[in-house]
């Protein structure tokens, strides 16, 4: 079974990317496939993500969503396939990764400052230049942060900001983030939220959502990948037609409750399906 990198067009909301005046692709998936304990998760999967735009990836409980981050991230091997950055292979690209876990993705016997730095001695840069660069982005993100203390002494959401600071830090091509928001409480995953668009208006960095909310998935997407049951296939993928900044109004806008309207049918459709 072959999965195109453009699937068919369902409702007004269909787009594609390329010389046609859409951004080109950044991340180019040909070929994917992924087996697990015999089950096929992918086969023969194709995509296409655009440079510099928000993709949130949403579908069907255990349908491969962390899985396809992981494949192109490089955190888990792919069956088989080919995965292009800008046609630069992954050893040539700077990744950055946000897990879901924030208390386990830090260092609990270093600051938050030092985790951060963390990040850049690992690339062997040079102690005075990484602490400069640490410095430069916190006042860049206009982050509220006492960065000398260390997670314990922090609240979740906290800790994830200092996990996506983290990640920043190598200013990577891509950022991919898997579920960062799923242990916070609603009213610090709201203020996260607009942690993030804020982050993404002002770097710029082509970002990958993987989410399990489909309200927060439109709400900071450029494009919503919406995905199959098993074996993972494009249901659709419709461009969020919504300006930035988003808000608190943004909820209530007719084309955003319709454009959220759309993907839940298809979400329920592909739960149906046998």
């Amino acid at each position: 079974m072959t999965m195109n990198a453009i699937a068919p067009v369902i409702g007004p909301y269909r787009t594609a990317f390329g010389p046609d005046g859409n951004p080109p692709a950044h991340i180019t998936a040909r070929g994917l496939c992924k087996e697990f304990q015999g089950e096929v998760i992918y086969d023969n999967f194709n995509l296409d993500i655009p440079r510099g735009k928000f993709v949130s990836i949403f579908g069907p409980n255990g349908c491969g969503k962390s899985t396809l981050i992981n494949m192109i991230s490089g955190l888990v091997p792919v069956g088989k396939g080919d995965i292009l950055f800008g046609g630069k292979t992954l050893a040539d690209t700077r990744i950055g990764y946000v897990f879901q876990n924030y208390r386990e993705a830090l260092f609990p016997w270093m600051s938050a400052f030092e985790n951060i730095h963390y990040a850049l001695k690992l690339r062997n840069v040079a102690d005075a230049e990484a602490r400069e660069r640490v410095k430069a982005l916190v006042a860049r993100l206009g982050v509220k942060l006492d960065l000398s203390r260390y997670p314990y002494e922090l609240s979740g959401g906290q800790q994830q900001l200092v996990s996506i600071m983290r990640a920043l830090i190598v200013e990577p091509e891509v950022l991919f983030l898997d579920e960062p928001f799923s242990a916070l409480d609603y009213e610090m995953t709201l203020f996260m939220r607009d942690q993030l668009q804020r982050i993404f208006e002002e770097t710029g960095t082509t970002t990958v959502l993987v989410s399990h909310d489909l309200e927060e998935a439109v709400y900071l997407a450029d494009y919503v990948l919406l995905l199959s049951r098993r074996p993972g296939r494009i249901a659709d993928f419709p461009m969020v037609p919504l300006p930035r900044p988003r808000n608190d109004e943004t909820l209530s806008r007719p084309d955003f409750v319709d454009l959220k309207r759309h993907c839940l049918e298809i979400f329920q459709r592909e739960v149906r399906r046998p």
